[in-house]
Formats: structure tokens, sequence, C-alpha cells
């Protein structure tokens, strides 16, 4: 039996390395129940991490079959570690399904 691989997901990445010229504008995915409780829990995780997010600016488009929502949160970043914490966050939240 192998030993479980522990590498990181997320190398650390010289900032003179990124693609990302930080602060921006960076949307996220994510996919959910359709519940507006799924809404909740999403705009709260981001605004533990961006205060300034405004929700009303909110993407949303439900699945064809209804059962799940889809929405596109555009936070400002401030760094690569705000948006690992970020994506950490709502990849715990019960509700959440994907987050791209």
């Amino acid at each position: 039996m192998s030993q479980p691989d522990h590498t990181p997901a997320n190398p650390y990445i010289p900032p003179e390395q990124s693609l990302i010229e930080y602060p921006c504008a960076f949307p996220i995915k994510v996919m959910g129940v359709h519940n507006e409780a799924f809404v909740a829990g999403v705009v709260a995780i981001v605004l533990e991490h961006d205060p300034g997010f405004d929700a009303a600016t909110i993407q949303r488009r439900p699945s064809s079959s209804g059962n799940y929502l889809g929405l596109t949160i555009t936070v400002t970043a401030t760094s690569r570690t705000q948006l690992d914490n970020i994506y950490r966050s709502l990849t715990s939240h019960p509700m959440v399904k994907y987050v791209l």
C-alpha cells in the first residue's frame, strides 16, 4: 500500500510569477442546492473575506431541473492567500457542490 501524496494542491508561487495582479475583481462560480439558505451561506462566507462585497452583484443561474443554482460572485481579490481562504471556506459549506 502506498503512502498518500502530501504535496500541496496550490504550491507557493512567488508574487512576481503570479498571473493575477492584486487588487482585482475576481469572479468565482459556486454551484449548490437551489435554496435561499445556500445563497445566504455563500454571501456570509464571502463577506468574511471581502467586507466590501456587494451581494446585489451576484449573478444567478438555476439548473434546467431547478434543483441546483449557479452563482457568480465577484470579489475584490487582494492576495493569493485571500482567494485560497475563500475557496476553502466555500468548499467546506455543506450546501456547496462545486467551486470554480
